[in-house]
């Protein structure tokens, strides 16, 4: 086009607007906590939604509780979708619970196994049966030892950065050494540091540089360091689950794994991949998927909408979760973009009938 033939324009009255700053906090009004006393102590359990439905417990990773590790999770669009038929149990181990004080100096933090025995406590104080477990890092370890212990009490697990072995040399003396500075200076720069390596891998500055310095941030602020040395020094000294694959399927019953079917997640960007792959392999199989979500570390920050899509459909898998229309799920995802925290305009009536896929799950990896 002819440069002459171009009308100049003026923009005017131009204003930038930024997004709101994302701040890790109690927010969210339909969370309700309460504490549990257990024989190792006392927990801080914050329940989200109708008890009366299925229970989804979940755990957390080191250096975060139930708000940093998993609101944003649930509080994405598809994931209060699946709140309509769950009730979730958020567990926070002894002391990491949102401004907790700190731990007594003869207080004995209880083992990793020990921490998976309080969630007896936890399964008989709400009346639980069974539960489906979602845990993250140190969390996934927790629950995946409960569900060894009491394979009656857990229908399913879902693992993320889920490690299985026992600490090698080179964690050993990095976490021995973050937990020496937690407890005489804080958090220090090379414990934060190592945090951030632990949660997002190499290069999140570059591909998520305002969630990197929410995290910081939170690390910096809103840690007891004396308690998180507490529960790190406790992770380090975990023993190995000692599982295994047993390949002869005349000897299958002989085997000692995880009974309940399993989808093992990891970041592509993770530094705990290959603590997933190890894991995989000491699966049945026949009851467990891998999946490496591309370009994140931290997936469930980094890329919800893919694990939300993964866990509704494993969800599903196991008889779980009223099928979805995608007009039912555009009507919902409208709803919440006009700022609504219901659908209030109409009753959507969401099918009544379960779908129970009687397929193996994918036991090869599936990276997303």
């Amino acid at each position: 086009m002819p440069s002459d033939s171009m009308d100049d324009i003026e923009l005017k009255n131009i204003q930038l607007q930024f997004p709101p700053l994302r701040c890790l906090s109690r927010d969210d009004s339909s969370v309700r906590e309460e504490r549990i006393e257990t024989d190792k102590g006392s927990l801080l359990v914050a329940v989200q939604g109708n008890r009366a439905k299925p229970a989804i417990l979940t755990y957390h990773d080191l250096g975060l509780n139930y708000i940093s590790s998993f609101q944003a999770f649930f509080n994405y669009i598809d994931m209060r979708v699946l709140l309509e038929n769950f009730c979730v149990y958020h567990v926070n181990a002894p002391g990491q619970e949102e401004g907790a004080p700190t731990l007594p100096e003869d207080y004995v933090y209880p083992s990793m196994d020990e921490l998976a025995e309080q969630l007896l406590f936890v399964l008989g104080y709400f009346g639980l049966k069974s539960v489906i477990g979602f845990g993250v890092g140190a969390g996934a370890n927790i629950l995946a030892r409960f569900a060894l212990a009491h394979p009656e009490k857990v229908n399913a697990l879902c693992l993320i950065n889920c490690v299985s072995t026992q600490a090698g040399w080179i964690e050993w003396g990095y976490q021995k050494l973050n937990v020496r500075h937690l407890r005489s200076q804080g958090m220090t720069q090379g414990v934060l540091d190592y945090l951030m390596w632990h949660h997002f891998g190499r290069g999140t500055e570059e591909r998520n540089h305002d969630l990197v310095q929410v995290y910081k941030n939170y690390f910096e602020r809103r840690v007891n360091p004396t308690n998180l040395a507490l529960l790190i020094d406790s992770y380090v000294r975990r023993t190995d689950l000692n599982i295994t694959r047993e390949l002869d399927p005349t000897r299958k019953k002989e085997g000692l794994t995880l009974g309940v079917p399993v989808m093992n997640i990891t970041g592509a960007l993770s530094p705990h991949v290959d603590d997933t792959v190890t894991l995989n392999g000491r699966l049945d199989p026949m009851n467990s998927s891998w999946m490496k979500i591309s370009d994140c570390g931290m997936v469930l920050e980094e890329q919800p909408g893919k694990v939300s899509e993964a866990f509704r459909l494993f969800l599903q898998g196991e008889g779980y979760v009223a099928p979805l229309s995608p007009l039912k799920m555009a009507d919902y995802r409208l709803a919440s973009l006009e700022g609504l925290n219901h659908v209030c305009s109409k009753k959507i009536d969401w099918p009544t009938a379960t779908i129970h896929i009687t397929e193996n799950p994918i036991s090869e990896a599936v990276v997303c």
